[in-house]
């Protein structure tokens, strides 16, 4: 006969029973009386079974898990073993996995590059259940001290962001049943990283680099810092409106200053995004938020509106974007295509094409007329509120860079202490 005993503390009841004259036992994942009654009324009638040659326990059988499963099962079933995975597999996988829309096509090309370096590192045939916290640290420090044409280490930013990338297909492996175990990350010790300089004029950016004893590398991060102010937007928009390599590049670079998009979010634009009667563009956005695409909306200047309708009179090719060409070397139209989108890369070379010879050749891509835009706002003490707005996802990191610009705070909140 069976029967059953309960655990003191946990509650859960235990089915005893005798069998060749020894007690056996077996926990069973239950703590409700009821339920542990009608398992053990089960176990009794198969005993009865085995009693009668109905039911035959195999000899290597354990007689508990025999009875447990109405004679299906011989012994506890065992955990079934992971397969070890490749590096090389797991990558392949994941960037497959995320093709699927998930993320975005440059953020796809990101994680690309990232797992491509620890490819390149650890090489194709490791097993990732082998990996330690050793060797994360063996590539960071070979990483700060890369070799080759870049002489410049790393940022201890793009450090992390690379080894987050590393961390997100190891974990995904995990839970897609890949792999098991935890990431090894923990304990490791990366370099100090700086602050971004806060945004600044040209004439602080050229006296420091007019001084002289500045690397390279030092000038170009100063030129990194460069906001135009209202006076340098007109005679850069000037410059450009009868020199842009292509026609499309005098409207971008006018709706880049006067709504702080983004290249990214510029060549996205549809026609109708931008609202004449409301005067409102309608930006869609891909950062904000993770995992959707969010837009806000941004005042129509009427400098920009009348660029967009010359434009669109007397420049553009046609079809759904705002900004497109009628034609591009090595690009053969899809069918029924009236003009071919501009992509981000296409917006990035013909802006560096444009620059080339003259005094703006120091600016550092189309990221400055969105420095400009928020650092004007902010000279011109708009609210805090309205830029966070017109500028999208904010972080009080990127607030700081431009906050020293607000004419009413700082210096003026000093004097009214100390006098002056």
């Amino acid at each position: 006969m069976a029967w059953l005993e309960q655990h003191p503390s946990s509650g859960h009841f235990k089915i005893c029973f005798r069998w060749g004259g020894k007690k056996r036992r077996k926990s069973l994942p239950v703590t409700d009386p009821k339920a542990a009654q009608a398992i053990l009324l089960r176990f009794e009638e198969n005993v009865a079974l085995l009693e009668r040659g109905r039911l035959e326990l195999p000899a290597s059988g354990d007689i508990m898990t025999f009875l447990l499963s109405d004679g299906k099962l011989a012994s506890s079933p065992k955990a079934t073993s992971v397969q070890p995975k490749t590096l090389r597999e797991i990558v392949d996988r994941y960037l497959a996995a995320l093709g699927n829309g998930s993320v975005e096509a440059n953020s796809l090309e990101t994680f690309r590059m990232h797992l491509n370096h620890v490819l390149r590192k650890f090489g194709n045939k490791l097993l990732l259940k082998d990996i330690v916290a050793a060797d994360l640290q063996d590539y960071l420090d070979t990483r700060v001290r890369r070799k080759g044409k870049k002489t410049v280490p790393l940022s201890p930013v793009t450090l992390r962001k690379e080894l987050a990338s590393f961390r997100a297909c190891f974990n995904w492996a995990v839970q897609t049943g890949l792999l098991t175990g935890t990431f090894p990350n923990r304990g490791l010790r990366f370099p100090k990283g700086e602050d971004k300089r806060p945004f600044m004029t040209w004439e602080e950016i050229d006296r420091r680099v007019t001084r002289g004893g500045l690397s390279p590398e030092e000038t170009k991060r100063f030129w990194d810092c460069l906001f135009l102010d209202l006076q340098q937007i007109d005679e850069f928009l000037a410059f450009i409106k009868p020199r842009g390599s292509r026609p499309w590049m005098y409207p971008m670079c006018v709706a880049a200053a006067h709504t702080g998009a983004r290249r990214s979010e510029l060549v996205r634009m549809n026609m109708d995004d931008i609202d004449f009667q409301q005067k409102t563009i309608l930006i869609h956005e891909r950062k904000r938020v993770k995992g959707q695409r969010t837009t806000r909306r941004v005042p129509l200047t009427p400098f920009l509106e009348q660029v967009f309708l010359e434009w669109f009179r007397n420049g553009h090719p046609g079809g759904r974007y705002v900004f497109c060409q009628a034609q591009k070397t090595g690009h053969r139209p899809k069918e029924g295509e009236v003009a071919i989108p501009i992509t981000a890369d296409d917006a990035g070379t013909h802006f560096v094409l444009t620059m080339q010879g003259s005094k703006w050749a120091v600016l550092r891509g189309w990221h400055v007329l969105r420095h400009s835009f928020a650092s004007n706002l902010a000279a011109k003490g708009v609210d805090q509120r309205f830029i966070d707005e017109f500028m999208g996802h904010q972080t009080e990191a990127q607030r700081r860079r431009y906050r020293h610009l607000f004419p009413h705070q700082q210096r003026q909140v000093l004097c009214q202490v100390f006098g002056g």
